[in-house]
């Protein structure tokens, strides 16, 4: 993908070009200076963007610098997460599994992880290979993704921990974005072939299409060179931070790639799973994977923005209509980078856009490039969606709501060595709590990078002082519980954030 090294590169930003729909006209240099101006108005580090149009990259823009406080600029081989857009990577290597007969989209996963549980044994019993990239297996939307979140656990151990998620939903019943349960799918691919998601998605993608800078380690980005750094976001200035390895389990969302490269996979896609005179993946999985399993609730009782009528998830895409097309996309949410790919199969056309912070118009530049090439009226959606964003920003007062209710001048109601101590979180394993002088110190067993100062906040409540800077969170506090002898008991967290659900942990004190 990286090196296409194409015909259309050379014209492409500064050229007005006839995009093979009739007469209508695409104006790239438009295009060009949309984006350039939007990656400033967001205030976003960088943006690198491609778009393909029959089988060809026609379109790439790179803008702002690949760390903030330095020079280098990005082009369209500067990787990038891509993160849960690699979701769609999963659900085709367990295709090309399903067109060797190796296993069968309706396959129960105990038949090849027989430790594999959730929260009730009938429903053990009876995921399928389809339950799990679907999102309805009846866990909720991100709920278990604190057992893995920068965790050193084996993708095998963190499966065996997910029967103490609780239930969302009925089986089958509802929707819940389940990144555990793509781990799971991992760990089925592993079952079958004797080789890990890694590996396999480079022998049956990577190589094939000649994604040449495209790698699920970011320890192998030093020697690419070309690459951005994600930045986490607070008070609103850009912070850099450092790379996470998801390689593990990387079946959600390993992938790290760049627009050269993942051009290729999208033409792929809308080749229907043809590369040249190789078929990687047949009509049957192109089908069922684009196909809806799990829908969501369009209001057709008013008008929306896509003339949009359904939506849906299949397996491993995102599914729905976009102005009478079907549109087939992901987006991916890594730490410190934000990204998307979206297409349009019947116009032959996708858009990729990757970029390296937490405020991120991903999704305005893909429907503003969307718009232009299918000849729809113009809508300034990095505008529209920038105000939106900030809107919601402002609404969100659940740090300040926190911070408000403080009571000042209060104390524990027992010493500090009384708080020491092995907690156990069923979901998770081990927290300790050590003293360091006047403060405590928490540090999770499983995950180095959430070590943390407690400083006390009100009565037997700490605030969580991180060791290192995350992209997803900052304030939190943890409370000791005690009972009616003053003894304590165990915690609750409180980290205010939409992705790393921490009350989930529910530790207990055992030692």
């Amino acid at each position: 993908m990286k090196k296409l090294i194409l015909l259309f590169l050379v014209f492409s930003v500064l050229s007005t070009v006839s995009i093979a729909q009739k007469s209508h006209k695409v104006n790239l240099k438009k295009l060009d200076q949309y984006y350039s101006k939007m990656v400033k108005d967001w205030d976003l580090p960088s943006a690198t963007i491609g778009i393909v149009k029959d089988g060809k990259l026609v379109f790439t823009g790179s803008y702002g610098v690949k760390e903030i406080g330095k020079n280098d600029k990005p082009d369209a081989n500067t990787n990038y997460a891509i993160a849960s857009n690699s979701k769609a990577f999963t659900s085709a290597i367990i295709g090309m599994l399903v067109d060797e007969g190796k296993l069968n989209w309706n396959d129960k996963v105990k038949d090849y992880l027989p430790y594999f549980a959730v929260y009730d044994p009938w429903v053990s019993a009876n995921v399928t290979i389809r339950d799990l990239l679907s999102h309805r297996v009846g866990l909720g939307t991100f709920s278990g993704d604190v057992i893995w979140y920068k965790s050193d656990l084996s993708a095998e151990e963190i499966v065996k921990r997910i029967q103490f998620i609780p239930k969302a939903y009925d089986f089958r019943a509802g929707y819940g974005y389940s990144n555990v349960m793509y781990i799971t799918a991992g760990e089925v691919i592993r079952a079958v072939t004797g080789k890990s998601w890694a590996e396999n998605v480079k022998e049956r993608i990577f190589n094939p299409l000649k994604m040449e800078r495209t790698v699920t380690n970011p320890d192998k980005l030093d020697g690419l060179r070309n690459y951005a750094t994600p930045h986490a976001r607070e008070n609103n200035v850009n912070i850099p931070i450092d790379w996470v390895n998801w390689e593990e389990i990387g079946a959600l969302g390993g992938v790290i790639s760049n627009v050269n490269d993942i051009s290729k996979w999208m033409i792929l896609n809308l080749n229907n799973g043809i590369n040249e005179k190789d078929t990687l993946f047949s009509k049957l999985t192109r089908n069922m994977v684009w196909t809806p399993h799990n829908n969501h609730m369009v209001d057709q009782t008013k008008s929306n923005d896509f003339n949009r009528h359904f939506n849906a998830y299949g397996l491993g895409w995102g599914l729905s209509d976009y102005h009478g097309n079907l549109r087939v996309g992901h987006t991916g949410g890594y730490d410190g980078m934000i990204t998307a790919i979206t297409m349009i199969p019947d116009k032959q056309l996708g858009v990729v856009v990757l970029t390296n912070g937490m405020k991120s118009p991903i999704m305005a530049a893909t429907y503003y490039a969307l718009d232009q090439f299918l000849g729809q009226e113009t809508v300034d959606w990095s505008t529209k969606m920038l105000t939106d964003n900030n809107s919601n920003q402002k609404s969100d007062t659940r740090v300040s709501d926190r911070k408000s209710k403080r009571v000042m001048s209060t104390t524990s109601s027992v010493l500090l060595d009384d708080y020491v101590g092995t907690y156990k979180s069923d979901i998770y394993g081990n927290i300790t709590i050590s003293k360091l002088g006047d403060d405590l110190k928490m540090k999770f067993d499983h995950s180095p990078d959430l070590s943390a100062t407690l400083e006390h906040w009100h009565y037997d409540v700490f605030e969580i002082k991180w060791d290192v800077k995350h992209a997803w969170f900052n304030f939190g506090t943890v409370k000791f519980n005690l009972d009616n002898n003053l003894n304590v008991q165990g915690l609750d967290f409180d980290v205010p954030n939409d992705d790393i659900f921490f009350e989930e942990l529910k530790p207990y004190k055992v030692d």
